[in-house]
């Protein structure tokens, strides 16, 4: 498959959850799934990174669940989904030899994945009348496989 359909993907999984992009991308550096060993990637693939990630991950997961936590819409949100997309859009076209596009890539499958993934949480949430807690979950489901699919290819 194509570096940039997969950075385009790792993008859209950032803008569903900002941390589960990184979290699967130090995994599969770390597993030998991305070889970033000599690159400036690297550190994603270090002993620590994928424990430190996947616990921002984590509790990234807590934290939507509460109705305090603001839209994934609003510019801070939104920011963090568009460097955390272009940073692993960046980390897997490194490893196909364009960084760059990787990066573009990875920034465009963010606002995809944020503005997508915010109306259709919104819609099917309406759908089921008004419970939020099956559909955040499902979207978490759904941020997890697509992240796992997309960096063991």
């Amino acid at each position: 498959m194509s570096v940039y359909v997969l950075a385009l993907l790792i993008g859209v999984v950032a803008g569903l959850r900002a941390m589960t992009a990184p979290a699967a991308v130090s995994i599969a550096a770390a597993a030998g799934w991305l070889p970033v060993t000599n690159s400036w990637a690297s550190f994603m693939g270090f002993r620590y990174t994928p424990y430190v990630v996947g616990l921002l991950a984590l509790g990234e997961y807590v934290t939507d669940q509460l109705p305090s936590t603001p839209s994934r819409t609003v510019p801070q949100q939104f920011g963090a989904r568009i460097v955390s997309g272009g940073f692993c859009g960046a980390v897997i076209g490194t490893v196909g030899g364009s960084l760059l596009g990787g990066a573009m890539a990875g920034i465009i499958g963010a606002v995809i994945g944020t503005l997508g993934g915010y109306q259709a949480r919104k819609r099917l949430v309406a759908m089921i009348g008004g419970k939020d807690l099956p559909i955040a979950l499902l979207e978490d489901l759904v941020a997890i496989l697509l992240a796992l699919w997309v960096v063991s290819s």
